[in-house]
């Protein structure tokens, strides 16, 4: 029973109240529009129990017509252009095939000609002028008044796409706390038009003499929010100057997945996040070969309790594989992503292994035990300053441990092991960058050399926006605390890419890979990282974007290049020339692989070197390896 006292099967829910005032319509539509065509005359020809039979034949026709077109799904509050055109499409086959049954049953005798047409447009009327007239009331309703002694904030939107139309439609029916004044247009083409009442004033590089337009007239904006996802990292880094110049602060609406209860909450603009102005418009995904690659298959990944592994690992639990084997050498990180994956896939098979890739025997009883198909290979140690402190570390895990996981995943007849290598690895200057080009030298030869069934893929990018040891964070941590921010250089410049889309971008070249097994053995998948980013740069607008002013509020210390550092990282070596791909946002660089026989001989050498810590010999190893380490100033020139 109900709270209301009646059992659940006789309560009406909103579907079926709004079927029966459609039946309603539906029969009162009939007699209204043979009244207007007949006049008067009609009570002269018509006896009330005929136009009874009349409606009640209409209706009849109409009932199962309206409910074939799911009508009743939708919600009033909500209704739109989608909804006009299933009404139309509603009324048109309900005339339809009215007609064709009066025709059966009585020749449509006595019935004017023009009584379908007549019908069609009042049957329209009244199906579709309440459905618009509640939204109306409802949004009136809903408007919420600012209080009392407040005033709507004046504001510019940056975006004329779909995403200005929301913000446009949530403020007209449901928030009054900004004031759109003009929008700033990404083309020359809307400029001088309007989007609901709001005038086009100029392109998004015209702020300054839109502003000026807008002071002019005393209407002057206090607040530019971007309304468009797909501005590139660059547009909104000249634009957050610009507004900075202008003592206007940035923001933007929130996206779709940022919304808890859809149009109805009260919109609340998100300040601009580093990862907005470092961003790109988002690579166009083969998301079906990605879930392709990863559904029913056994997979294996090392580091995965890392910034890259984890995210490898999130994604891969996504696609739903026939089970997961997280090896980790540290067992907190382990701990933590592997609590996350039983809250978030509690029907994964999964393990946790505690493993450090440096240990052959261990990695082998691991792929034995598990049986991976797909293995992805983010173990590494990534930060340059502890590397260059710990040689030997970094050649034992980078170098011989990517050989030992890569020796395994042949063994075992892995299907294909992906490398995560690093931009750090072109023209070297550091230990960390040069064992890591070692790394996908041995995995480029063996890829060329293969003869089995594994295919051995590399995939190279730059910096990973919070991933530990990111400036970003390190950033975060020293605004919270006053400053100042910390740059090594004031030429420093970094590539830059978030870790979702790194990840993301990861798998579509491993996907393609798969499913092409001889493509282009021993190339290098790189990832389209876009414009670098001068690190004093980012500094600056990470200050701006807290609302503080730099150099004034929080002061920036340039602290030197530490030891293994570069001014400019690269993501192709001069002998690799890169080459487009069909995969949007990922390039390859042209094979630059060694003799698999030669390098086998030298890794077991720089085992042996890293096994007895000396670290002299394991260096002049690295450097017979890899040439150009040591042959570059810290500078990269």
């Amino acid at each position: 029973m109900s709270s209301s006292g009646l059992p659940s099967v006789f309560r009406l829910h909103r579907g079926h109240i709004a079927f029966i005032h459609d039946i309603v319509m539906a029969a009162l539509s009939i007699l209204l529009s043979l009244w207007l065509r007949m006049g008067d005359s009609l009570w002269d020809t018509w006896s009330a129990g005929r136009l009874v039979k009349l409606a009640g034949l209409f209706v009849v026709v109409a009932a199962p017509v309206l409910l074939s077109q799911r009508l009743y799904r939708g919600i009033w509050r909500y209704v739109s252009t989608q909804e006009l055109l299933a009404l139309v499409r509603a009324v048109t086959l309900i005339m339809l095939i009215f007609q064709v049954v009066l025709f059966v049953l009585t020749r449509a005798a006595d019935l004017p000609r023009s009584l379908p047409i007549i019908n069609w447009f009042v049957l329209l009327g009244l199906l579709g002028g309440p459905r618009f007239l509640y939204r109306i009331l409802r949004d009136r309703r809903a408007q919420q008044p600012l209080p009392e002694g407040a005033r709507a904030i004046p504001v510019l939107l940056a975006g004329d796409g779909d995403g200005a139309d929301m913000f446009l439609r949530v403020c007209a029916r449901g928030d009054a706390q900004y004031q759109v004044l003009a929008i700033l247009a990404r083309k020359d083409t809307r400029v001088g038009r309007d989007i609901h009442g709001v005038p086009v004033l100029g392109r998004i590089d015209q702020i300054d003499e839109v502003v000026a337009a807008l002071k002019a007239k005393g209407t002057p904006p206090e607040r530019v929010i971007v309304a468009d996802d797909n501005l590139s990292g660059g547009v909104l880094r000249r634009l957050l100057d610009q507004a900075d110049a202008l003592g206007l602060s940035l923001a933007r609406i929130p996206r779709i997945t940022d919304l808890k209860d859809g149009l109805t909450d009260r919109l609340q603009v998100k300040p601009i996040a580093v990862e907005d102005l470092l961003g790109r418009p988002q690579a166009v995904l083969d998301r079906d070969a990605m879930a392709s690659l990863i559904a029913g298959r056994r997979v294996l990944v090392t580091g995965a309790g890392g910034s890259i592994g984890g995210e490898l690992v999130r994604q891969i639990a996504a696609a739903d594989p026939a089970a997961l084997t997280l090896v980790e050498n540290s067992e907190f990180a382990l701990y933590t992503i592997d609590l996350e994956m039983n809250e978030r896939f509690p029907g994964l098979t999964r393990r946790a292994v505690l493993a450090d890739v440096r240990d052959a025997a261990r990695i082998q009883q691991v792929f034995a035990e598990a049986r991976p198909e797909l293995v992805f290979h983010a173990a590494a140690l990534k930060h340059v300053p502890m590397v260059e402190a710990n040689p030997v570390e970094g050649l034992m895990t980078n170098a011989v441990g990517t050989r030992l996981v890569a020796d395994a995943c042949k063994a075992a007849g892995v299907g294909l092991m992906v490398l995560i290598s690093t931009d750090k690895a072109v023209n070297p200057t550091n230990v960390m960058g040069a064992t890591k080009r070692v790394a996908e030298a041995y995995c480029q030869a063996l890829d060329v050399a293969s003869e089995g069934s594994t295919c051995f893929v590399t995939v190279r990018f730059g910096n990973v926006l919070g991933s530990t040891g990111s400036v970003v964070p390190l950033f975060q941590r020293q605004l919270a605390a006053g400053g100042p921010l910390t740059v090594t250089d004031p030429e420093m410049t970094r590539y830059f890419m978030t870790i979702r889309e790194a990840v993301e971008l990861v798998l579509q070249a491993s996907a393609f890979r798969f499913h092409h097994p001889e493509y282009h053995r021993g190339r290098i998948f790189v990832l389209d990282m876009g414009e670098p980013v001068k690190i004093v740069h980012l500094a600056r607008q990470m200050i701006r974007l807290a609302g503080l002013r730099p150099d004034v509020d929080i002061k920036i210390e340039f602290t030197g290049i530490r030891p293994g550092e570069k001014l400019f990282e690269e993501i192709f070596h001069g002998a690799e020339a890169p080459v487009p791909t069909e995969l949007d946002g990922i390039l390859e660089a042209t094979v630059r692989a060694g003799d698999l026989a030669s390098l086998a001989d030298m890794l077991d050498h720089i085992q042996d070197a890293g096994l007895g810590h000396d670290e002299k010999a394991g260096l002049a190893l690295i450097r017979r390896l890899v040439p150009e380490y040591g042959n570059l100033s810290p500078s990269g020139a």
